[in-house]
């Protein structure tokens, strides 16, 4: 393997100089030099090829290379500063990925484009990444199970959920969507349908189990350009104005502060990027508050306008989706500034309410 890798770097570094010119121009001679050398090693090739099928933790890595924790962590340290990887730290646990912006991602793509299909470490690496993909999905499965009659039982109130997210995709349609933001991602089934749309997706979640089960459905979809992370919705780790477009499905419910989640979603998104809120209408269903921990028993259009509007957003459209016992609606809500970032679509009527 150790010879068909480096043939292939020496390769690499022989890029067309069309190419050699777009990388000196956008990131330098010196950044270019670095990410060559930190690629140019037969483990570190191995740790990229095995990131270019998804997120992985240090520990996973460090099993499926069967090296020492210590010395993958110094080869992540190298990808990392070198700006091809990025690191995210959740408690003990710290995510690795490839970068998929900037120069970098152009030229990882050309890196593993050229790894050899056919070479015996890279099969076994995979053969063994497969192994510990089963493990955790095993855990995630294991959980969800647990779970699945009491989230079933709640569907069973409202209409279908592909009603609810047919809703969701017509509310973005035509809008240039880069990064999309999921809170409170959960299971990540919004990162599921909005994938095709998107450029980068985020799915945001404080739960360990939930964001299991919602990267084993990434991996096993192979939904490489969506990751999800541990994080607080009332301090997301998200920069100012970074978002076209923000969801929070399900989940102001949940929370004791809605006027203050919907505030921390104005502030990552860009001008003109558009939040979407979907959550359920005023009811009287007790036994969620007592036995589902919701805090609030759906939400009257005003109020959540009313926040959205102290956090500079409009009101874009409202839509009821009638299920019987629970109705779900969805607040479609615009921050000023921007032109929507649109594909030519105009603006759509207010949905019937």
């Amino acid at each position: 393997m150790r010879s068909q890798l480096i043939r292939g770097i020496a390769v690499l570094a022989g890029l067309s100089l069309h190419y050699i010119k777009i990388s000196l121009y956008n990131a330098g001679m010196e950044k270019l030099v670095t990410a060559l050398k930190a690629a140019g090693e037969p483990t570190r090739l191995r740790i990229l090829a095995l990131l270019g099928q998804g997120e992985l933790t240090v520990n996973e890595l460090v099993q499926v290379l069967d090296q020492s924790q210590p010395r993958v962590s110094r080869h992540l340290k190298l990808l990392a500063e070198a700006g091809l990887i990025e690191r995210c730290q959740e408690g003990t646990w710290v995510f690795c990925r490839l970068a998929d912006r900037g120069p970098n991602a152009a030229l990882l793509r050309v890196t593993l484009d050229m790894l050899p299909a056919d070479d015996e470490a890279l099969a076994r690496d995979h053969k063994r990444l497969a192994q510990v993909r089963s493990a955790r999905a095993s855990s995630a499965d294991a959980y969800f199970r647990a779970n699945a009659t009491e989230w079933n039982r709640i569907r069973s109130l409202y209409v279908p959920e592909a009603e609810v997210e047919a809703c969701l995709l017509r509310a973005l349609e035509g809008r240039e969507l880069d990064d999309f933001l999921d809170i409170g991602t959960g299971t990540g089934r919004m990162l599921e349908i909005f994938a095709h749309r998107v450029g980068h997706g985020l799915g945001i979640d404080a739960n360990q189990d939930m964001l299991a089960i919602a990267r084993n459905m990434l991996a096993r979809k192979g939904i490489a350009n969506c990751q999800a992370r541990q994080g607080d919705l009332y301090d997301l780790p998200v920069a100012d104005n970074s978002q076209d477009a923000v969801l929070l499905h399900q989940v102001l419910h949940y929370v004791d502060d809605g006027e203050g989640a919907i505030a921390e979603a104005a502030r990552v998104l860009r001008p003109g990027g558009v939040l979407l809120v979907a959550d359920f209408a005023p009811h009287g269903e007790e036994f969620l508050r007592d036995e589902q921990a919701h805090r609030r028993l759906g939400f009257a259009d005003q109020e959540v306008i009313g926040w959205g509007e102290l956090a500079g957003l409009s009101k874009r459209s409202i839509s009821h989706l009638d299920g019987g016992r629970l109705t779900v609606t969805i607040w479609e809500l615009e921050k000023a500034g921007g032109l929507g970032r649109s594909r030519g679509a105009a603006a759509r009527p207010e949905a019937a309410e």
